[in-house]
């Protein structure tokens, strides 16, 4: 992994910008990556003159999910499942409103990041994928932060084929706050109003918001972090992992 600068931080007029910046792994979710994003996520929630977070990206590729080379590197799924888990119960916890601004692909756990933010706006360049499926594994983990924002008949079908979408299905199935022909303008428009809100009434509407989410959590996260780890370490997903490394289809597919 790189040890130059994944993510950047900066603070104008009140928001805070985040920028996923690994085009090398198309900001794949590594440690290095999760841990600079959560250390910036902090920074925010801890600066007063900070209203709300702003978290965009570089490149074609908003998140490809897990850093599944970094998996296999490690040993074993344990650490990587973690990190996700922790991730996107940190942007759910931080204080501060969490917009992202989406301009190309998300994929797998990229879509867990979507579901767990406040308000998500995406360009007619976004598509979205939950590819676990064809991989032998489970959304177990980011279903946590998608089920309840999007309706169950799309969950079903994008969860169970995982086929592609663009970002007007993606809006039409909860998932998205807008599809965006102007992107820049209506995050614009979006960060505007959050800096016409006094800080109080930020910090105390967004828990409003996160309630049923928290409360996923709270249930749920230990047992979809179970089942992720074991789906990653079975037979069927280090077939369906090495395939996609190695680009071609599993053994599966097509029958």
């Amino acid at each position: 992994m790189s040890t130059g600068e994944l993510v950047h931080y900066a603070v104008d007029r009140a928001i805070a910008t985040v920028t996923l910046d690994s085009p090398s792994n198309r900001n794949a979710l590594s440690a290095q990556l999760v841990g600079e994003l959560s250390q910036h996520l902090a920074a925010a929630a801890a600066d007063d003159a900070v209203r709300a977070v702003l978290l965009t990206h570089t490149g074609s590729v908003f998140c490809a999910g897990a850093d599944l080379k970094e998996q296999a590197a490690e040993g074993g799924p344990e650490q990587g499942t973690a990190r996700m888990l922790e991730l996107l119960r940190t942007i759910i916890e931080t204080p501060k409103p969490v917009v992202t601004r989406i301009d190309g692909a998300v994929r797998a756990g990229g879509i867990g990041v979507v579901g767990a933010s406040d308000v998500a706006l995406a360009s007619d360049n976004a598509s979205f994928a939950f590819t676990e499926a064809r991989l032998g594994l489970a959304p177990a983990i980011i279903s946590l932060t998608t089920l309840g924002r999007m309706t169950e008949r799309a969950a079903a079908r994008y969860f169970l084929t995982g086929e592609k979408f663009g970002a007007a299905d993606a809006a039409a199935a909860g998932l998205l706050t807008t599809a965006c022909d102007d992107l820049d303008a209506q995050v614009s428009t979006v960060l505007d109003g959050l800096r016409a809100c006094s800080p109080q009434g930020l910090a105390e509407t967004k828990p409003l918001t996160t309630a049923a989410v928290r409360a996923r959590f709270a249930a749920s996260a230990d047992a979809v972090q179970q089942q992720s780890a074991r789906l990653f370490a079975s037979d069927e997903a280090r077939e369906g992992i090495l395939a996609f490394l190695q680009k071609r289809p599993p053994r599966w597919a097509g029958e």
